[in-house]
C-alpha cells in the first residue's frame, strides 16, 4: 500500500481486535447480529479508552481485546450510543499507544485516507482509499447520520469493521461502520466528531444525555419509486405488536404523505417516547390505519 509508513505504524499499534459474547436471549441476537461478535477498535486515550461500533458490543458487558503485540486483555463496555452507533470500551493500564480523533470537517472530497482493521487476534490489514462522499446517510434499520464519510478501498479483504479511517497524518477522522462489497468495496464511516461531541457524557453516563433519544418502531424499510415499503418487522418490537407486516406500503405518517425513508424516520422522531405514530399503509389493495407506540431504541436493544 502507498500509505506513509510512520503514520501507518502508529495507527496499527493503536488498533485492536475485539471479541464479545452476547447472551443468546438478547434481542440483538434475534435480529441477526449473533451471540459471537468480532470487530475492530481504536485506542483513543493513553489510559485505554477504545472506540468501536455499537453493533459489536451491543448486549455485551465485557469483551476480550487483543493488542497489536498479541496480548489479550479484558475490557468492559462503558458506553453505547444508539444515535450514532458508536461504542466505547475500557482496558486497564497506562501509556497505551493511541490516536487523536479530529473532525471530518477538516476533510474534503478526494482526500487520500488509509484504514487499518483486525482480521482477528493480532492480525491486521491496511488499505488506502479516497473520500468519495461526505453527507447524509440513512439505512433500512431506522438509522440516520446527518453526516457520514464514505471512502474507497482496493483490497479484497479489508478486515472487521469498527476500525480507524485516518488522514495522511494518522489522525482518526471516522470509524468504519459498514462495507458495501457490491459497490466497488466502499466503506461507510461514522465521523469522528460524533465521538468528540459526546465523549465526556458517554464516559460518565454510558449514553448521550445532551441530545434527544432516538425513537424507534422496529422496522426495516426501503424506498421504491417514491414509496416506502416495510421490508421486515423486528420480533417483539412496537411495529410487530401494532400489526405492521412485511410488504406494507407506507402512505402517510401522522397525516403527511411519505415518499422517502428519511421522511418516515423524521416523523417518528417528532414524537415523545410512548406517543403513537399513526401510519396509513396499503396492504393487499386495502388501506389500514395503524397506531404504533414509538419507544427509545436503547430500551429495547440497550
Amino acid at each position: 500500500m502507498n500509505a506513509n509508513p510512520l503514520p501507518l505504524q502508529k495507527v496499527a499499534r493503536a488498533t485492536v481486535a475485539i471479541h464479545c459474547q452476547v447472551p443468546p436471549a438478547h434481542p440483538s441476537v434475534a435480529i441477526g447480529l449473533g451471540a459471537d461478535r468480532r470487530g475492530t477498535g481504536t485506542i483513543v486515550s493513553a489510559d485505554g479508552l477504545i472506540l468501536t461500533v455499537n453493533y459489536v458490543v451491543m448486549g455485551a458487558e465485557n469483551a476480550i481485546v487483543t493488542l497489536a503485540g498479541g496480548e489479550q486483555v479484558p475490557a468492559r463496555v462503558v458506553a453505547r450510543d444508539f444515535t450514532t452507533s458508536l461504542g466505547l470500551l475500557k482496558i486497564d493500564g497506562r501509556g497505551f499507544p493511541h490516536l487523536d480523533a479530529v473532525s471530518s470537517e477538516t476533510c474534503a472530497l478526494g482526500d487520500e485516507v488509509f484504514m487499518v482493521s483486525s482480521l482477528g487476534g493480532e492480525k491486521r490489514c491496511g488499505d488506502t482509499g479516497l473520500i468519495t462522499y461526505l453527507g447524509q446517510f440513512d439505512a433500512a434499520w431506522e438509522f440516520v447520520l446527518e453526516r457520514c464519510v464514505c471512502v474507497t478501498a482496493s483490497a479484497l479483504n479489508i478486515g472487521l469493521n469498527g476500525g480507524p479511517i485516518c488522514n495522511s497524518r494518522g489522525q482518526l477522522i471516522a470509524v468504519s461502520y459498514l462495507t458495501f462489497a457490491d459497490l466497488i468495496r466502499p466503506i461507510l464511516g461514522i465521523p469522528a466528531e460524533c465521538f468528540l461531541s459526546g465523549r465526556d457524557e458517554l464516559i460518565r453516563h454510558g449514553h448521550r444525555v445532551s441530545t434527544p433519544p432516538r425513537l424507534w418502531l422496529g422496522l426495516l424499510s426501503y424506498t421504491l419509486r417514491e414509496h416506502v415499503v416495510i421490508a421486515g418487522v423486528m420480533p417483539g418490537s412496537p411495529g410487530e405488536k401494532a400489526g405492521l407486516r412485511q410488504g406494507d406500503l407506507v402512505l402517510t405518517a401522522d397525516g403527511a404523505e411519505i415518499h422517502e425513508r428519511k421522511a418516515l424516520y423524521d416523523a417518528i422522531n417528532r414524537h415523545r417516547p410512548g406517543e403513537c405514530v399513526q401510519l396509513r399503509v396499503l396492504r393487499n389493495n386495502e388501506v389500514h390505519t395503524i397506531d404504533v407506540a414509538a419507544i427509545i431504541v436503547d430500551e429495547f436493544l440497550g
